[in-house]
């Protein structure tokens, strides 16, 4: 699996055409794509980094408070990891607090990659209905293609890393960036994710927000629609969202 990152000064031209051609088609309301959020969206990981950064820490001599947990879920690497070294005062560069916490994760997933329930349901019918769909997460390149080979790359045209993008979640700039990689305009995207982080970057792009939370709760809000499960997410839901908007 290779990523699709135009040139984030490329984005705003090549959204403005597609725009253009979305309001002479369609009037605006086709869902175009799916972009979907990776850890504790559509693999069960959330816990996996906090229990890898609680071990990394311990082996620093350093505790974590189980508080700390709901500041660092969801965030890019260079946020979380940095928040745990202010908060610890631990004596390690963030570069290689990074590699270890990286490293950890891997060797957790080598063993088991739980997938959330609808997980592969969902990505099974998007791509049998030749939905458009790509991965955006702020893990790292390494960590992503090690998950694709469990979720299947079949099932994505691109993925965004976090470390392949100038600003990472909670900015903008990850799923404008897949929405410019896959051709379409981040108003007829849907997107899917379980954190305040992800779910702030997916709206600063104009998506509508599929929210279906895992650690911490999230309230329905315009362009955003809460579930308690991918089961409840099929492609019907997800057009409908776009017929809401008319």
């Amino acid at each position: 699996m290779t990523s699709t990152v135009p040139a984030l000064d490329t984005i705003s031209r090549s959204l403005r055409s597609v725009r253009a051609g979305v309001s002479r088609k369609d009037g605006g309301s086709t869902l175009q794509a799916v972009l979907l959020d990776m850890d504790g969206t559509l693999v069960d990981t959330e816990g996996f980094w906090w229990d890898v950064e609680v071990e990394v820490f311990a082996s620093l001599g350093h505790s974590l408070d189980d508080s700390w947990r709901h500041v660092v879920v969801g965030g890019p690497m260079t946020r979380s990891a940095g928040f745990l070294i202010e908060a610890t005062g631990a004596d390690i560069p963030l570069a290689e607090l990074a590699v270890l916490l990286n490293d950890g994760f891997e060797a957790r997933i080598a063993d088991s990659l739980p997938l959330m329930p609808g997980a592969a349901r969902l990505l099974a019918e998007l791509s049998e209905n030749g939905v458009p769909t790509a991965l955006v997460s702020a893990s790292h390149r390494r960590v992503i293609d090690r998950v694709l080979t469990s979720l299947g790359p079949q099932h994505f045209a691109l993925s965004v890393a976090g470390d392949e993008v100038p600003r990472t979640k909670p900015h903008p700039d990850p799923y404008l960036t897949a929405a410019a990689g896959l051709g379409v305009d981040p108003l007829r995207c849907a997107v899917v994710e379980d954190t305040a982080t992800g779910i702030a970057s997916a709206e600063a792009a104009g998506c509508h927000v599929v929210a279906v939370p895992s650690v911490t709760p999230i309230e329905a809000a315009p362009r955003r629609t809460v579930v308690s499960s991918l089961e409840a997410v099929d492609l019907t839901f997800l057009h409908g969202l776009m017929t809401e908007m008319r």
